[in-house]
């Protein structure tokens, strides 16, 4: 074909196809920051479970996904700098999973959509108006923490039958302070005697288990706390080294040498606040989003860990056990 005669044909083919000889539109790649009290280490399971989850519908990172990670080491004073650093970075969503992570999230942006799973009562903090209407820019997943303040007493009991003087571990936060509230109302009518102890670093677990051992305790609850949990590795190792038999708020502890522990399953909080951000991403707005309840717990019995306490763990209690770690 001559050259006038190809390019005469070249000319018809565009503007016969117009749409074909103007370049696509390149789609906009979606922002979503992830504001994490612990660590890349001890927060790996959940950010996975998070990603894996958004994979699911259909957002890979990477592929007109981004996303901003920030840990906050297990310092949650960290928090407030690190939301300010993720608000500059133009995120479409946040994802701010605690009460501590929420707070300082929007203390930063009252306007960026934020999401959480791990918020024990967003309603009494004042984050959401409602749980069926949240009415700004936060919505998620609610943790029940409080008020699974009895059974945890009781899971504790079924392998302790003799407790009488218990231990509570928090770490001077506002979420493990309201918990230890409720513990004091529903311990003494038991006959169980508290000793309450704080905590908030390593060094200070060392010393706070210390004082529990001279104290005499049977066991120790360790308060639902986001401190507390990114160092659920020292205080597994704590319990056993003072052959303390313990009831944990999430799996994760257990998992990291506690004894016992009943919760909703952390992992699949965080595969729900997926669902939350793809829908955001879609469109919704946060304040008509309503906040969920977890529907699945688990009971969890680390089996180790009462061999080296020396106890045995009653059949009843292992029938009933989602998970027991050998």
């Amino acid at each position: 074909m001559r050259r006038r005669d190809f390019i005469v044909a070249a000319l018809a083919a565009a503007s016969s196809h117009p749409a074909a000889a103007l370049a696509q539109p390149v789609a906009k790649t979606r922002r979503v920051a992830l504001l994490m009290h612990g660590s890349p280490a001890t927060d790996k399971e959940q950010v996975e479970a998070f990603l894996q989850a958004l994979g699911a519908l259909g957002r890979s990172e990477g592929s007109g996904l981004a996303i901003e990670r920030r840990f906050a080491e297990g310092k949650p004073e960290r928090l407030p700098a690190l939301a300010e650093e993720l608000v500059r970075t133009g995120p479409d969503v946040i994802l701010a999973p605690t009460r501590l992570a929420t707070e300082a999230a929007r203390k930063a942006t009252r306007t960026i959509p934020i999401v959480f799973c791990m918020f024990p009562d967003p309603v009494g903090a004042g984050v959401v108006a409602s749980l069926a209407r949240p009415g700004g820019n936060a919505t998620g997943v609610s943790h029940i923490l409080i008020e699974l303040t009895a059974k945890r007493l009781e899971a504790l009991r079924s392998v302790t039958p003799r407790l009488a003087r218990l231990g509570a571990l928090g770490a001077g936060d506002v979420t493990s302070r309201d918990q230890l509230a409720e513990l004091q109302r529903i311990a003494p009518p038991l006959g169980v005697e508290l000793v309450a102890v704080e905590a908030g670093s390593k060094e200070r677990y060392e010393e706070a288990f210390a004082r529990l051992k001279k104290a005499g305790v049977d066991g120790v609850f360790v308060l639902g706390s986001i401190i507390n949990f990114s160092h659920r590795q020292v205080i597994g190792e704590l319990v056993v080294r003072h052959r303390m038999p313990s009831v944990h708020t999430t799996p994760e502890y257990v998992v990291a040498g506690g004894l016992i522990g009943y919760a909703p399953d952390t992992v699949t909080m965080f595969r729900r606040a997926a669902t939350y951000v793809d829908r955001i991403l879609k469109g919704d707005k946060p304040a008509e989003l309503p906040v969920e309840l977890p529907t699945v717990f688990q009971l969890t019995v680390n089996l180790r860990t009462a061999r080296a306490l020396g106890l045995t763990i009653p059949q009843s209690v292992l029938l009933r056990a989602d998970r027991v770690i050998e």
